[in-house]
């Protein structure tokens, strides 16, 4: 409502200018103002209706249009002053048209310039620049993986994330390409994804925002990860994935990383060695006689001398507990088997440092 009263002042407006010319020329015997006042409205027209049909406007574009008729009029002005003394033997009228046409001729090289170099227009004064400060909550930057994935919708929803969630457009593209994939998988997983974008979109306190400003920095890379890294660098956010070599590349140009697999390793409940746990062993280990059951938030118990327990819930104590990168490992005793022996100490010393490496 308030665009369309904006657009009918405006014509208002234009129309009263017109008017005003329109007599200004009847006066001066110049044109006919009936011709004026017509060109007048239609260009009033022209932009209202360019201005209706271009709905979604980016501010980069209008600010370069503004800058470049600010620049463009401060030019045509000294260009004037300049060739004024050149022009004065000419007739009034003949130099204001020509002082018009020099003044619409600068403004378009303006416009057209900024148009052309939006993205790398900066403010520069020598040895200084003025750059966008990141203030508050850094945003983060969703990966493909990390939306398939599904976990950020119950993280975020859980109100302990107050920052901006960012979709890239390419990544909404990926997704789009996998859920219409041929092969039935990847589709499932695509659809998935669009899901939970939709869900976290309709969760109150959740702000996700669909990114689709284009920065030079992007021109020429194909691969979407190497986008998300430059993408997160130019917002100041971070990468939320749960790729590992995603991972790995963001860490390697600066980047910072919530990797949800470490999140979740890390809010798994702490075992200490000589605790008591109920295990169902399910299936023989590496080194013979060990069991190998999984707790519920599927952390690997592994058992000494459990091989002849698979398919019974056992309770056993805790010897040791190994944190890796695929997540944690507990090695522990039967509670009746008694204190481990020498053998069974070294074997699970050799398990550790199996994993380490």
């Amino acid at each position: 409502m308030l665009l369309i009263m904006i657009r009918a002042v405006f014509v208002l407006v234009v129309a009263g200018l017109g008017v005003r010319f329109a007599n200004i020329v009847s006066a001066s015997q110049v044109a006919n103002p009936y011709v004026v006042f017509g060109g007048v409205m239609i260009g009033a027209i022209v932009l209202v209706a360019a201005d209706l049909l271009t709905p979604r406007k980016r501010i980069q574009a209008i600010s370069a249009v503004y800058f470049g008729l600010i620049v463009g009029l401060i030019l045509s002005n000294l260009v004037a002053s300049a060739f004024e003394p050149t022009l004065i033997k000419l007739n009034e009228d003949v130099r204001q048209v020509i002082g018009g046409l020099f003044m619409i001729f600068i403004c378009y090289i303006c416009v057209s310039t900024l148009l052309q170099t939006k993205d790398d227009f900066r403010f520069i004064i020598p040895y200084m620049e003025f750059s966008k400060e990141v203030k508050g909550a850094r945003p983060l930057v969703l990966d493909t993986s990390v939306v398939i994935d599904g976990r950020i919708a119950d993280v975020a929803e859980t109100r302990i994330v107050d920052q901006p969630l960012i979709v890239p457009r390419f990544v909404l593209q990926e997704l789009q390409g996998i859920a219409d994939s041929s092969d039935k998988l990847r589709r499932n997983r695509g659809r998935r994804g669009l899901d939970i974008l939709n869900r976290l979109q309709k969760s109150p306190g959740i702000e996700v925002r669909i990114h689709d400003g284009e920065i030079p920095e992007l021109a020429g890379i194909r691969e979407v990860d190497q986008k998300l890294v430059v993408l997160a660098k130019h917002l100041g956010g971070k990468v939320v994935t749960n790729d590992y070599n995603l991972n790995k590349i963001a860490r390697l140009q600066g980047v910072e990383v919530i990797n949800l697999n470490d999140l979740a390793n890390a809010m798994k409940p702490i075992v200490l060695p000589g605790e008591a746990l109920s295990v169902k062993l399910i299936k023989r280990g590496e080194e013979p006689g060990q069991g190998i059951g999984y707790l519920d938030d599927g952390t690997m118990i592994v058992t000494e001398a459990g091989a002849n327990h698979l398919g019974e819930t056992v309770k056993i104590a805790v010897t040791s507990v190994l944190q890796t990168s695929a997540g944690r490992m507990i090695f522990g005793r039967l509670e009746s088997a008694g204190p481990p022996t020498r053998a069974t100490a070294a074997q699970g010393h050799d398990n550790q440092s199996r994993g380490n490496t």
